[in-house]
């Protein structure tokens, strides 16, 4: 049964998504790369870790008639292929590969100006953008903990590293889009201006955001480092309680020579 917290953050990232793909930002989207890049980090940033925080998949699976239930189980037991598939493409270096690579594959010019002259490339664009965040997102939440187990206690290093490393990339990507005095998607300079904004002045707009947005992994960051302070605080309360029982335990237990010479006595 889903709880109510869950069932919220599921709605909220629903909401998120239809505002990035059935609001005004789609429709002015195509004018705008600035706008562009604001749908593309609603995605990516804030509606996929929050379905995924939701955690909807064994609601989603019990939902489903008997027959393709059992059938998606037999997908998703140990050693089935489909398993190990996913298994693969959430361990944390393969997600952040795919992610980093789709990214940049997607910025290139070449591959953008398609996305924007192709409705059906633009929808695989966005299908691709929130399936790669998913894959993202996974081994930080692990909303499922069955495919990987639980997270170790040494891992919260290795996410802190992951997470530096997509900032890292954000930061360069916004970067190389809003410093240079070239424009990189030449559609939108055939596009009418909002509010002003120049084809040049709308692309270093649209990198700004992506560089700054990148600041906004300083969120799971923070959360990450709770979570080793919590590990270590927990570790440290164990061994002091372990430490006050043995203590206990020796102050009650008779020396050995009085139990044996209670017993001889008897």
């Amino acid at each position: 049964m889903a709880q109510g917290w869950q069932a919220g953050l599921y709605l909220t990232g629903l909401a998120v998504a239809c505002l990035a793909l059935l609001s005004a930002i789609d429709r002015l989207a195509s004018v705008l790369l600035t706008l562009h890049m604001v749908q593309h980090l609603l995605l990516m940033m804030v509606a996929a870790p929050l379905l995924l925080l939701a955690n909807p998949f064994p609601a989603f699976l019990w939902g489903l008639p008997p027959r393709i239930r059992r059938g998606v189980g037999r997908l998703l037991r140990p050693g089935a292929g489909v398993r190990r598939a996913f298994w693969v493409m959430t361990w944390m270096p393969m997600a952040g590969a795919i992610f980093a690579v789709n990214l940049w594959v997607w910025h290139h010019p070449a591959a953008y100006q398609a996305a924007l002259r192709h409705g059906y490339i633009h929808d695989l664009e966005h299908l691709v953008f929130f399936g790669t965040a998913l894959l993202f997102w996974w081994p930080i939440l692990n909303p499922v903990p069955q495919v990987h187990g639980r997270i170790h206690p040494g891992f919260p290093t290795l996410h802190l590293l992951y997470l530096a490393a997509a900032t890292g990339q954000h930061i360069l990507l916004g970067a190389l889009l809003a410093l240079p005095e070239r424009v990189f998607y030449p559609f939108y300079a055939a596009t009418p201006r909002l509010w002003g904004l120049s084809p040049l002045n709308d692309q270093a707009l649209a990198g700004g955001i992506m560089w700054v947005a990148a600041h906004m992994y300083l969120l799971p960051v923070l959360w990450v480092v709770a979570r080793i302070f919590a590990e270590e605080e927990r570790a440290v309360r164990a061994r002091e309680a372990a430490e006050v029982l043995q203590h206990s335990l020796a102050q009650h237990t008779p020396p050995q020579g009085q139990v044996l010479g209670g017993a001889r006595k008897t």
